[in-house]
């Protein structure tokens, strides 16, 4: 692998780690899912590579932090599994995270603008164009 392989690999998997925490809530934003289902979502909203046992870590602490609760499930046949769910305070963090997502996705969209007028600027206007 060269180093711009590398350096390109980097930037690719080195998404804010803690971008986990608002796609985990909104996962569970009406609905209960098992820890497997959450993972299998991470990787429907983009996630590259999920490491279950971060992920697994994240849900305690966000249980510790009020903001999801968990449930043993021993209804189906086979181990028990944990069934999480989206608290109140859960629900406002979610809302909190996708304010702050929303004013990040505006200094994007502004940093693309620069950077496509960069690589292809506008046509300027001469007295041949009119």
């Amino acid at each position: 692998m060269t180093e711009k392989d590398k350096r390109e690999d980097k930037v690719k998997t080195n998404a804010p780690k803690n971008l986990m925490v608002p796609m985990l809530l909104l996962s569970l934003r009406g609905w209960d899912l098992h820890g497997y289902k959450l993972i299998e979502q991470l990787s429907e909203f983009g996630m590259r590579s999920v490491d279950q046992g971060n992920v697994y870590r994240t849900l305690r602490q966000l249980e510790k932090d009020n903001m999801i609760k968990s449930e043993w499930d021993t209804s189906a046949g086979g181990p028990a599994k944990r069934i999480y769910s989206l608290t109140d305070a859960g629900e406002e963090y979610l809302s909190l995270w996708a304010d702050s997502l929303e004013q990040y996705q505006s200094m994007l969209d502004r940093f693309f603008s620069m950077y496509t007028n960069m690589i292809f600027p506008p046509r300027q206007k001469n007295d041949d164009d009119q």
